[in-house]
C-alpha cells in the first residue's frame, strides 16, 4: 500500500509554522494589552516578524522533513532558524529605531511559538511514524550491488518500519556483469523506484556516474551504501575536491550549528543570570566577606576543553589555605568549610561566579565538570574514556552533577564520568535545558541542614 502525500508536507509545515507564529503573536498581545487589536508599534512588530520569518524559514528550510525522521535534529534546526530570525528582527528594530515595542510581548511571543512548535512537531513526527508503520506513505527502493551489504540494509529497514521503505527488487553484481546498460536502465525504470541504494565494495566509478545522471533525469534519488559496520563509532563525509572521505571517530562530532546554538544560549542565559541575579551576587559576596577572613572570591586552575588549563572562579566556601597539604576532595562534613561556605555549597551558590567563565568562553552552562590535572590522571588510570570529555567545554552543571553532586572520592568521580559520557553522545540544546531544569529541581528539593 503506497499513498504519497509527503511531497505536500514541506508546504503544510511551512504554513503551520507561520500560523503558529501569528497565533503566538496575537495571544501574547492579548495577554499584555487585553485586546487582539494591534496598532502602532505592535502592528509594525508583527509585520516585521512575519516578513523576516518567511525569508529566514525559506532560506534555512526548517520546514523540510527528511527521512529518517529524527525529532531532536528537526527541533535543533528550527532553533537555529529561530535564533537567526531573532537576530534579524532585533537588527531591523534597532536600525529603524522602533523602540516602543513591549519587551514582555516579545518574550511571551517567542516562548509560546517555541512551545507550540515542539508540541506540533512531536505530534507530526509521531503521526508520520504511526502511518508509515501501518504501510502508508512508503517509498519504493531498488538495491543494486553486493548481496551481503544489501541484506544488512534490508534488515535495518525491516527493524525500522517508520522509515517507510519498501524493497521493489535487488539487482546483484552478478546480474549486472552480463546485462547491457540499456537493459539495466530499462529494468530500473520498470521497477519505478523512488530511491536507488548502490551497495558495492569496489564501486565502478563510470557506472556510478551513469546511474547518477540517470537518476537526475528520471527524478530518482541515488544513495551509496558503504560496507563498513560502525558499531558505536561515528562518521561524517568530508569532500576533498570531489574526493569523498569518510571520517570516523569514537564519539559524535558536534556540528557547527550545535556549537553556535549552544554558545548563543550560554551567552544569553549567563547574561540573564548575572543581570537578574545581581542582588544575590552582592548578598553572597558581602556575607562571605563578613563571616570569615580572606577574599570573597576563590580561583583554582582546572583543565578545560582540549586539555587547556584555565582558572575557575567561585565564592570562597573554605578557610584560606585549605589545601596547604595538597589537593583534597571535599564532603558535607569537611572541617575546612566555613559555616557560610557549607550553606552556599549545599545550594550551589558558590558556583555563581562561573557564569563569568561562561561569558569568557572557557566554560558552558551545561557540560562535564572541570577537574584538576591531579585528579584527571587518577581517573584516567581506571577510566581512559574520560579523555573523550575533554573534547567538550566543561560546564557549571552536568547530568553527572545532577546525580552525584560533589564527588567525595575518585570512585564517585568515575561514576559521574559514566553519565557525562552519555551526554557526550547527545549534545544538543534540548538536553541542556533538561539538565538545567533537573539541576534547579535538585537544589530546590534538597533539605536544609
Amino acid at each position: 500500500m503506497s499513498i504519497r502525500y509527503s511531497k505536500h508536507l514541506p508546504a503544510l509545515v511551512f504554513f503551520c509554522d507561520l500560523l503558529l507564529l501569528n497565533l503566538s503573536l496575537y495571544i501574547s498581545h492579548f495577554i499584555i494589552f487585553n485586546t487582539y487589536s494591534v496598532y502602532d508599534a505592535s502592528a509594525i512588530f508583527i509585520l516585521v516578524v512575519n516578513a523576516t520569518w518567511i525569508t529566514v524559514s525559506l532560506m534555512s528550510k526548517s520546514f523540510d522533513l527528511k527521512r529518517p525522521l529524527v525529532l531532536k535534529e528537526n527541533i535543533n534546526r528550527f532553533l537555529l532558524t529561530l535564533i537567526y530570525h531573532l537576530l534579524l528582527v532585533f537588527g531591523i528594530i534597532y536600525f529603524f529605531k522602533i523602540y516602543d515595542i513591549s519587551r514582555s510581548e516579545v518574550m511571551i511571543s517567542y516562548s509560546m511559538f517555541f512551545l507550540f512548535i515542539v508540541v506540533y512537531r512531536s505530534l507530526l513526527f509521531f503521526s508520520l511514524d504511526y502511518y508509515r508503520k501501518k504501510g502508508y506513505n512508503h517509498r519504493q527502493i531498488l538495491i543494486i550491488g553486493d548481496e551481503n551489504i544489501a541484506a544488512r540494509l534490508v534488515k535495518s529497514f525491516g527493524q525500522h518500519p517508520e522509515y517507510g521503505y519498501d524493497l521493489s527488487d535487488l539487482i546483484s553484481e552478478d546480474m549486472i556483469i552480463n546485462m547491457p546498460e540499456e537493459i539495466l536502465m530499462d529494468t530500473i525504470l520498470s521497477k519505478r523506484p523512488d530511491e536507488i541504494f548502490i551497495c558495492y565494495k569496489q564501486l565502478d566509478s563510470d557506472l556510478l556516474k551513469r546511474l547518477i545522471r540517470f537518476g537526475d533525469e528520471n527524478f530518482i534519488k541515488i544513495k551509496v551504501v558503504s560496507d563498513l559496520i560502525l558499531s558505536n563509532n561515528y562518521a561524517r563525509l568530508v569532500d576533498y575536491d570531489s574526493f569523498p572521505v569518510l571520517q570516523i571517530t569514537s564519539h559524535p562530532e558536534i556540528s557547527l550549528k550545535i556549537r553556535l546554538l549552544k554558545r548563543s544560549f550560554d551567552v544569553v542565559f549567563s547574561l540573564l543570570v548575572v543581570t537578574a541575579g545581581a542582588p544575590v551576587f552582592v548578598v553572597v559576596y558581602l556575607i562571605t566577606k563578613m563571616t570569615s577572613r580572606g577574599p570573597a572570591f576563590y580561583r583554582q586552575e582546572r583543565i578545560g576543553q582540549n586539555g587547556k588549563p584555565f582558572y575557575i572562579y567561585k565564592f570562597r566556601s573554605m578557610h584560606v589555605n585549605a589545601e596547604k597539604n595538597g589537593p583534597q576532595l571535599s564532603n558535607d562534613a569537611d572541617p575546612r568549610q566555613t559555616k557560610w561556605g557549607t550553606i552556599i555549597r549545599r545550594n550551589k551558590l558558590d558556583e555563581l561566579p562561573q557564569f563569568w567563565n561562561v561569558l569568557k568562553g572557557e566554560m558552558s552552562v551545561v557540560g562535564p565538570r572541570p577537574e584538576r590535572q591531579h585528579y584527571i590522571e587518577k581517573i584516567l588510570e581506571k577510566t581512559p574514556h574520560y579523555k573523550k570529555l575533554l573534547h567538550l567545554k566543561p560546564g557549571i552543571t552536568s547530568i553527572g552533577q545532577v546525580h552525584y553532586g560533589y564527588a567525595e572520592n575518585i570512585d564517585q568521580m568515575r561514576d559521574r564520568v559514566r553519565y557525562d559520557l552519555i551526554y557526550l553522545q547527545n549534545v544538543n540544546l534540548n538536553a541542556d535545558l533538561g539538565i538545567i531544569y533537573k539541576t534547579v529541581k535538585v537544589v530546590l528539593k534538597r533539605p536544609a541542614k
